[in-house]
């Protein structure tokens, strides 16, 4: 209940404008407020700051609720190529990497 009500507080602050649209190495709390899209961090235990999108062949992590990855998802164009799990959306670990659909060696 209260990871619930923190996470709909961080959103609507978010939305509200107040912390929105953070370059790249600022401290983040959502993806929402980053520029980029992707709110990263190291460990469970580092500050989460905004980050790069993944690139062909970079590791990645498709889209979850929490809005904050280990790795980022992928840019424009590109899939998260990654098996997904049940106890990996949980926990984010379902990881993968970025992959061209169109590229014709799948």
């Amino acid at each position: 209940m209260l990871l619930c009500f923190t996470l709909l507080l961080v959103v609507g602050i978010a939305q509200s404008g107040l912390i929105m649209n953070l370059d790249n190495g600022e401290l983040c709390l959502q993806s929402i407020q980053c520029k980029s899209g992707c709110c990263l961090r190291d460990s469970g235990l580092s500050l989460a700051r905004c980050a790069s999108l993944a690139a062909e062949e970079q590791k990645c992590s498709p889209w979850h609720l929490y809005g904050v990855y280990y790795y980022c998802n992928c840019e424009m164009g590109l899939n998260c190529d990654v098996d997904r799990t049940l106890v990996g959306t949980i926990t984010n670990s379902d990881f993968g990497y970025c992959k061209d659909p169109n590229d014709p060696r799948k």
